[in-house]
C-alpha cells in the first residue's frame, strides 16, 4: 500500500432491516461499492472487500484506496473528416462546436488526428482526462450501490425537515465514510458523511461510538457498542453456541441454513440460551412443533442422536443478562401456547377420517382451466393406474405371482392417490401447508391402513427440493410421478409455461423430480410414454403438450447433468439421442467418458463428425447398405471388413445394456476408417460406386453412435 492508499469504510446506520433480506443486502451493497471503486481506478483488483451486515447497518471495508485515481489518456472519437474541414482544410462549425463541447478550442485543430472509422475517415483527439478524486468516486459508487440495492419492499418517510421525502428500504440515520483516519465527505439518503455510528440499542457502554478509523471500526464496535458488524462472523459465533449449548445437553441443534441466516440477521449481540417444555406435546408429530418453533419463534429445537425431537430448544438472544432466567423463563411461556395449538389441531384432525374429507376436495378449486382438486385426484389416479399399467408391460412375460403383485400394487395407488390431497381440508396442513403430505402418513396410521399406503401419501410430494429422498417404496413411487406429470402435462397443456426465472407452478422442480425417479431407481418406463399415458386423463382440457414438454426435460436434464459434474461434450454426446428411458442415461455417460479416455477416441470422434456432415449433405435418403461387389479400393474392402466383425460384437453388447463395452469394440475401426479417408474418394463420379460409399459410411455412423453422438466429442 502506498502512502496515497489507505483504507476505506463506509456505513450506512439504518433501523432495523427486514431479517430474511439482510445477507442480500449486506452482499449487494459492500459488492458494488468495492466493484465501482475498482472500476474508477480507486482501488486495485487486488483490493479485499469485507462486508458488514447487522440488523441496523450495512457497511464495507476495502483495502488499499486510492486518494485520486491515476491520469488516463483516452482517444476521443470527433466526427467524420468530411463534416469536420471544408474543402480548404479549414474547421467547420459543427467541429469547433464538438470542441468546445470536450473543453478543447480551435487551437487544437493540427494535433486532430485522421484514422479510418468503418468507410470513412474521421477525426480523433487525443486527451489527457483526470482520474477521479475519493470524494466524488466514492459519491458515485455510492449512488450506484443504493440504487442497485435488493429492497423487498421501500418505504417513503420524511428527514428532521418535515419536507424532504425518502425513499429506502428503512429510515437512515448515519453514514460514516473514512479513509484511513480522514472523513471522505460524501451525502446519502439526506445524510452527510462523518466518524460517528451506534452500537447497541441497550448493551452499549455508549450512545455514541466515534469511529477513529477505517481499520478500528470492527473492534470498536465489538468493544464499545457490544456489535459483531460482520453477518459471516456473528453468524459463525451463534453456530459455535448453538453446538456448545447442545453439546452440554448432550443433543444437537436442527440444522438449517435458513434459520441461521434469518436469526444471524435479528441479533447484534447472539447469546444461546437452553430453554424448554413440557414432555406431554411430544406426543404431536415432530414436524408439527419443528416447524412451529422454527417458523413462529425462530427456535432451534434440540434433537437426540437418533434424530428424535427433545422437550428442551434453543434461543438465541439479543442481549446478555446476568441472569438470564427472565429471558428462558419469557420463551418457555410464548412456545407453551404455539404448542398447544399444535396438540389441539392434531387431536381435532384425527376425529375424521382421510376418506370422509375426500368429497371436500371437490369444492376447493385448483386452477381456474384446470378445475378443483376432487377432479385433480382423479387424474392422478388415472394416471398413476395407468403407470401401473406400463409396469406391467414392460416386465412381460411374467409369472401368476407377478401377476398377483401388480393386482396389489394397483389396488394401494388407488388408495393412495385417492387419499393424498386429503390433508389438505385438515387444520394442521390449514396452519402449516409445509405439512402436506407429512400429516396425510400420520392420519393414514391412525386409522390403522397399510403401511405401503400410509408411506406413499407422505411420500407422494418427493422429491420436493434438491437433494431431498426420493419415496420409499413402489407405491409412493408411482404416486409420486402420477402426481408430478399431472402438474406438469395440465399446466403446459393450458400454456402455463414457466418463463425467465419465474415458476409460479414449480414446474422446473417437478420436472426434476420425476427425472430423479426415473434415473435413480431406474424405473423401465420411458418418458414420451409416460407424457402421453398422462395426456387422456384430462380429456379437452388441455391441448397435446408432448413436444414442448420432452424439450424442457432434455433442458432440466442437461442443467442437472452438468450441476452433477459431467462435462457439456458428454451430456450433449448422450442427449443428442434423445434416450426415452433416462434410467439409461448414467450408465451411457459413463460409457461416453470411457471412450474418451481411450487413444482412438479423439480421431474416431472427429472422423464420426466428418462423416455426419458428408451425410448432411446428401440430398436424397443413404441407406446403410454395403454391395460387397462394389468395393473397389483396399481401403473400403478393409473398413467394410472390420465393420462387419465389430459391429456384431458392438450391437451384442449395446442390447445387454454394456455400453461402456460396446462402444471400446470401435476402438478397433481407427486404423481402417483412417485409412479409408485417406485413400478414398467418397463422392465418386460413379453414382453406383457414390452410393456404394455412402452406404458403407452409413453403415458405419449408426454402428458408431448407439450409446452416444460421438460427434460431439470431437474438438
Amino acid at each position: 500500500m502506498t502512502t496515497m492508499e489507505k483504507n476505506l469504510l463506509i456505513e450506512l446506520f439504518v433501523e432495523e432491516l427486514p431479517p430474511k433480506a439482510l445477507k442480500k443486502l449486506g452482499e449487494a451493497f459492500a459488492s458494488v461499492l468495492a466493484d465501482s471503486l475498482k472500476a474508477q481506478g480507486l482501488a486495485g483488483a487486488s483490493a479485499v472487500a469485507t462486508s458488514f451486515a447487522s440488523p441496523r447497518r450495512l457497511g464495507l471495508h476495502l483495502t488499499a484506496v486510492a486518494a485520486k485515481a491515476a491520469d488516463k489518456s483516452v482517444q476521443l472519437k470527433l466526427m467524420p473528416v468530411a463534416v469536420a474541414l471544408d474543402a480548404s482544410g479549414n474547421p467547420t462549425p459543427a467541429l469547433l462546436k464538438k470542441l468546445a463541447s470536450v473543453g478543447a478550442d480551435a487551437s487544437v485543430v493540427p494535433q486532430l488526428k485522421r484514422a479510418p472509422d468503418g468507410k470513412a475517415e474521421a477525426l480523433f483527439l487525443d486527451q489527457q482526462l483526470a482520474g477521479a478524486t475519493l470524494s466524488e468516486g466514492l459519491q458515485k459508487a455510492l449512488d450506484e450501490a443504493l440504487a442497485k440495492l435488493p429492497i423487498p419492499k421501500v418505504m417513503s418517510y420524511q428527514l428532521a425537515d418535515g419536507w424532504t421525502d425518502v425513499k429506502f428500504v428503512r429510515p437512515a440515520h448515519g453514514l460514516v465514510a473514512l479513509h484511513g483516519s480522514d472523513i471522505v465527505p460524501v451525502q446519502a439518503l439526506g445524510l452527510k458523511s462523518g466518524r460517528v455510528t451506534r452500537g447497541h440499542r441497550f448493551e452499549a457502554l455508549a450512545e455514541t461510538v466515534n469511529v477513529e478509523s477505517a481499520d478500528s471500526y470492527a473492534s470498536q464496535l465489538l468493544e464499545q457498542g457490544a456489535v459483531i458488524a460482520s453477518f459471516e462472523s456473528r453468524r459463525a459465533e451463534i453456530l459455535r453456541q448453538l453446538n456448545e449449548a447442545a453439546a452440554k445437553q448432550g443433543l444437537k441443534p436442527i440444522d438449517d441454513e435458513a434459520l441461521l441466516d434469518e436469526v444471524t440477521a435479528l441479533v447484534e449481540r447472539p447469546n444461546v440460551l437452553t430453554c424448554q417444555f413440557e414432555p406431554e406435546f411430544l406426543a404431536v408429530p415432530q414436524e408439527c412443533l419443528i416447524l412451529t418453533m422454527k417458523a413462529n419463534q425462530k427456535y432451534f429445537p434440540l434433537l437426540d442422536a437418533a434424530g428424535k425431537l427433545t422437550h428442551k430448544f434453543l434461543v438465541v438472544s439479543n442481549i446478555r443478562p446476568a441472569d438470564a432466567s427472565a429471558v428462558t423463563g419469557g420463551n418457555e411461556r410464548v412456545v407453551r401456547p404455539r404448542l398447544a395449538d399444535a396438540k389441539f389441531f392434531f387431536d381435532q384432525d384425527r376425529k375424521k377420517k382421510l376418506q370422509d374429507r375426500v368429497p371436500g376436495l371437490a369444492k376447493v378449486v385448483y386452477h381456474g382451466k384446470l378445475g378443483t382438486q376432487g377432479e385433480r385426484v382423479e387424474r392422478v389416479r388415472a394416471i398413476a393406474h395407468a403407470i401401473v399399467n406400463m409396469l406391467r408391460m414392460a416386465t412381460l412375460p411374467y409369472t401368476v405371482e407377478a401377476k398377483d403383485e401388480f393386482e396389489v400394487l394397483d389396488s394401494k395407488v388407488q388408495q393412495a392417490a385417492v387419499l393424498a390431497k386429503a390433508d389438505l381440508l385438515t387444520d394442521m396442513v390449514g396452519e402449516f401447508p409445509e405439512l402436506q403430505g407429512i400429516m396425510g402418513g400420520y392420519y393414514a396410521r391412525h386409522e390403522g391402513l397399510r403401511d405401503g399406503v400410509a408411506i406413499a401419501i407422505e411420500d407422494h410430494y418427493k422429491p420436493r427440493f434438491a437433494g431431498d429422498a426420493l419415496p420409499r417404496n413402489h407405491t409412493g413411487t408411482v404416486v409420486a410421478l402420477a402426481d408430478k406429470l399431472e402438474t406438469l402435462v395440465g399446466l403446459f397443456g393450458i400454456g402455463q409455461l414457466p418463463t425467465g426465472d419465474k415458476d409460479p407452478f414449480a414446474l422446473r422442480r417437478h420436472a426434476l423430480g420425476v427425472i430423479r425417479i426415473l434415473v435413480e431407481k431406474n424405473l423401465p418406463l420411458e418418458l414420451p410414454a409416460l407424457l402421453e399415458a398422462a395426456r387422456p386423463a384430462f380429456g379437452e382440457l388441455i391441448n397435446n403438450p408432448s413436444e414442448a414438454m420432452l424439450t424442457f426435460f432434455a433442458d432440466r436434464l442437461a442443467v442437472s447433468l452438468r450441476e452433477q459434474g459431467y462435462s457439456a461434450q458428454e451430456v450433449e454426446a448422450v442427449l443428442a439421442l434423445a434416450p426415452a428411458r433416462l434410467g439409461e442415461v448414467p450408465r451411457r455417460l459413463a460409457a461416453v467418458r470411457a471412450f474418451a479416455a481411450l487413444p482412438e477416441a479423439a480421431s474416431l470422434a472427429a472422423a464420426n463428425k466428418r462423416i455426419a456432415n458428408i451425410l448432411k449433405k446428401v440430398e436424397t435418403p443413404v441407406e446403410a447398405k454395403v454391395v460387397p461387389s462394389l468395393l473397389k479400393e483396399a481401403a473400403e474392402q478393409q473398413l467394410a471388413n472390420a465393420l462387419a466383425t465389430v459391429k456384431p460384437l458392438a450391437d451384442g453388447m449395446f442390447a445387454n445394456g454394456e455400453y461402456a463395452a460396446s462402444l471400446s469394440e470401435l476402438a478397433a475401426l481407427k486404423g481402417p476408417v483412417d485409412a479409408f479417408f485417406d485413400d478414398v474418394m467418397v463422392n465418386a463420379e460413379d453414382p453406383q460406386l457414390r452410393a456404394n460409399r455412402l452406404g458403407l459410411l452409413k453403415s458405419l455412423h449408426e454402428a458408431m453412435n448407439r450409446v452416444a453422438d460421438l460427434s460431439r466429442l470431437a474438438a
